[in-house]
């Protein structure tokens, strides 16, 4: 048989390599790696599907709300963590806001339009706001105003003594959070007005922060399904009362749904909201 061109066996070889490979890579790899995943972590595997009368209630890895059809809190379960995935806790759009520290001015919308943007530190104000009342605490952190949003100046000339100061975060007619700044009466925002020329001033403020920090930020995948001890805690009075419950039968599910420190080191402590709240349900039958 006549010997084959050159060009011809290159590329025979060149298939041959592109059928192995595909074979390796595109089916005996997949198989053997899925084989082992059900073999080892079937759990995990498969979602953490959690199920109750016999129904998929949720994810364990995944977190989800617990609210009424109206949008509510329902008040008989805990709160899960704010979630910027989507709609909140999609796991096809998982993501962060990728909002900063830095972020404290909102954009608010022009008269008769709609949109603006709330700003990080607005985000936070008004979740701590709404938190506080859920839980008949106080909802006050440092950085907001009472009606919760930042609690940010606009400081008019940038440099030099002030001559005009606004609240840029309170649309008028809202009364400002603050009288005046060194000397000069502080305005309410004018929605649509630009103050991007003044120089922005944060004010601190003295309260102190009763709601825990996770209760008013998302995680970075926006899909995390747990809380704090602590963010915990605070939500037990309200489940108990709406529940009829006592307070230590609340109290000691979530210390028996509380994980350590992964390795004894890693990360914090831990509270599942869904399972926990499953062993709320299954309390009571």
């Amino acid at each position: 048989m006549e010997r084959l061109p050159s060009w011809i066996r290159r590329h025979l070889a060149a298939l041959r390599a592109l059928l192995v490979l595909t074979l390796v890579t595109g089916a005996v790899y997949p198989l053997l790696v899925t084989g082992v995943a059900q073999a080892v972590f079937h759990d995990s595997a498969n979602g953490s599907i959690v199920r109750q009368n016999g129904k998929d209630v949720g994810s364990a890895l995944i977190g989800q709300k617990f609210t009424g059809p109206d949008g509510a809190p329902l008040r008989k379960y805990f709160q899960s963590r704010p979630s910027a995935a989507g709609d909140g806790y999609d796991p096809t759009a998982t993501a962060a806001s990728n909002l900063g520290p830095e972020d404290i001015v909102d954009t608010l919308p022009a008269p008769g339009a709609e949109g603006g943007r709330r700003s990080l530190l607005t985000q936070v104000c008004a979740r701590s706001r709404a938190a506080g009342e859920l839980e008949g605490v106080s909802g006050t952190r440092p950085f907001c105003t009472p009606d919760g949003v930042g609690a940010v100046l606009k400081v008019f000339p940038a440099a030099g003594t002030p001559t005009r100061v606004v609240s840029v975060n309170q649309a008028c007619p809202a009364a400002p959070f603050a009288a005046e700044y060194q000397g000069v009466r502080v305005e309410c925002a004018r929605p649509g007005e630009d103050y991007a020329a003044g120089r922005t001033v944060p004010v601190r403020g003295t309260a102190r922060a009763v709601v825990p920090a996770d209760a008013v930020t998302a995680s970075g995948s926006g899909l995390d399904p747990h809380i704090s001890p602590a963010y915990a805690a605070l939500q037990a009075p309200r489940v108990a009362k709406a529940r009829g419950l006592d307070l230590g039968t609340v109290t000691k599910l979530i210390a028996q749904h509380t994980i350590g420190r992964a390795l004894g080191f890693m990360g914090d402590p831990a509270v599942n909201v869904l399972r926990l709240n499953l062993a709320l349900d299954h309390l009571h039958g």
